[in-house]
């Protein structure tokens, strides 16, 4: 059967051209993150060198069995490369499709032989939390006069109240906070600018209203003026390392068991795990927490389902062969 010049232009593409390609559309049409742009380099890379040395010599001569043979090269390292884990290998086959999907939709293959290739399976990881108690311990340490200590005691509370992400918590402006009586509540500016208004417990209200009224202004003073709510000394809004140090130093001065592990995210993981021990709604927490799938909220079930497990073990008389 003879070939149509059209088809010919298609399956004849060069591999490194029309990588160069994606990456300039990933570049300035889709405006990725360098470290990002790096990575999708990194992998797509080692993919091009992977069909080279199968005599694959164009985009459009690369079949489904090539990809999936690759996921298995990338996880075992058979290639000479480093082998990678789940999350490295499900990046990869991430981007080795969003490749042939944009030669596909361009034109410049005439299928996408990518689209039935799904990444692998990744255990699923428990969020890491802290009891009650120890938030408790954790918040108590961070108490104190001064206008710093009032800050960290607010944005810990703050934390802790709302499930906000560290990012969430740091961008607010005084503008984003109502801390009228009965009906407390913050604008948390989330991911893909979704915005959530969520309550604010009466201890984290306690706390804001201390550190607004007896902190912020001078430490705003201290600057050129800023809508931020949580300031640094030098006037300016307080930063994503800065508010991750805060922590940092209030686990360690608790005395909690593996402070260097515990980070923002933990009372984020925290917040959420304690409330569906204390029977709130899985939708309900998906909410507060903005997550975008219940999937993802509903990881959450397992660590409450988990902590189950462990009373009946060790109180139902039955549980354990003696």
């Amino acid at each position: 059967m003879t070939m149509t010049s059209e088809r010919a232009d298609v399956l004849t593409g060069s591999l490194e051209t029309d990588l160069e390609t994606y990456l300039t559309h990933l570049t300035v049409e889709r405006g990725l993150s360098p470290n990002t742009l790096a990575a999708y380099r990194r992998d797509l890379t080692r993919y091009v060198a992977y069909l080279r040395s199968r005599g694959v010599d164009a985009p459009g001569r690369v079949g489904e069995r090539d990809i999936e043979e690759y996921v298995v090269v990338a996880r075992t390292g058979a290639d000479g490369g480093a082998s990678l884990g789940p999350g490295s290998s499900a990046r990869a086959v991430v981007a080795v499709r969003g490749w042939h999907r944009f030669l596909a939709a361009e034109g410049m293959t005439a299928d996408d032989p990518a689209c039935q290739v799904r990444p692998p399976s990744q255990p699923k990881r428990l969020p890491k939390a802290i009891t009650v108690d120890q938030v408790a311990q954790l918040l108590e340490t961070t108490g104190g006069e001064g206008p710093s200590r009032l800050r960290d005691r607010a944005l810990l509370e703050l934390l802790y109240s709302t499930g906000a992400r560290i990012s969430e918590a740091v961008g607010l402006d005084i503008d984003d906070v109502d801390l009228t009586e009965d009906h407390a509540a913050v604008r948390l500016h989330g991911k893909g600018g979704k915005d959530r208004v969520v309550p604010v417990g009466s201890y984290a209200v306690q706390a804001l209203h201390a550190y607004l009224v007896r902190a912020r202004p001078a430490m705003v003073g201290a600057g050129r003026g800023t809508p931020a709510v949580f300031c640094n000394t030098r006037g300016g809004r307080l930063s994503r390392q800065s508010a991750w140090q805060v922590l940092r130093r209030a686990a360690v001065r608790a005395g909690l068991p593996n402070a260097e592990h515990i980070s923002p995210h933990t009372l984020r993981h925290s917040f959420a795990t304690h409330l569906l021990s204390g029977g709130a709604d899985v939708r309900v927490v998906q909410e507060l927490l903005g997550h975008a799938s219940v999937s993802t909220t509903q990881l959450y079930t397992l660590v409450t389902v988990q902590g189950l497990r462990e009373v009946y073990l060790a109180a139902h008389p039955r549980a354990i062969v003696p």
